[in-house]
């Protein structure tokens, strides 16, 4: 069974999704829904990332809050900057950031973060996974950005995926 539906709720999702989009429930679309929903799960299975192993949920759920407290904080310090750029400009920099983080998850969990945090861009990541390149809006002192990006993200990323 799970040969010819790699991804379950994908197929069904995939059907409803069909049926919905033409707004009819005629035997043509049903059809057309039905093959889309187990050829195209089929068709991408080799496509699918390996399985996490997700460890620590309550971990997950400090991150979860951390990350929506960043979000909040970093709105209004950008909000701030740009507000004051004509009188004293923003310090933008690129920052190198080692990594203990090698998981593709996490490190994919890793720069979803970085993308909703204002004021951070994911710039390049090093091939051996060691490095990371973050421009970062306004940096006052490296080093400690360095130290807080890896105390609030890195280290609970680690504690979830590795």
């Amino acid at each position: 069974m799970n040969r010819l539906f790699p991804a379950p709720l994908l197929s069904v999702s995939l059907f409803g999704l069909w049926l919905l989009l033409n707004l009819s429930v005629s035997p043509g679309n049903l059809l057309l829904g039905a093959v889309l929903g187990v050829l195209a799960p089929l068709l991408m299975a080799p496509l699918r990332p390996q399985h996490a192993h997700v460890r620590r949920p309550i971990v997950i759920a400090r991150l979860i809050g951390r990350v929506g407290m960043d979000v909040i904080m970093s709105n209004l310090l950008v909000a701030r900057g740009v507000l004051r750029a004509g009188k004293q400009p923003p310090r933008s920099a690129f920052v190198h950031i080692p990594l203990a983080l090698h998981d593709a998850h996490g490190l994919a969990a890793l720069s979803m973060i970085t993308t909703v945090v204002p004021g951070t861009v994911w710039s390049e990541l090093a091939l051996d996974r060691s490095v990371l390149l973050l421009h970062v809006f306004d940096l006052e002192d490296e080093a400690a950005f360095i130290q807080h990006f890896k105390d609030t993200y890195e280290r609970p990323l680690m504690e979830i995926f590795q």
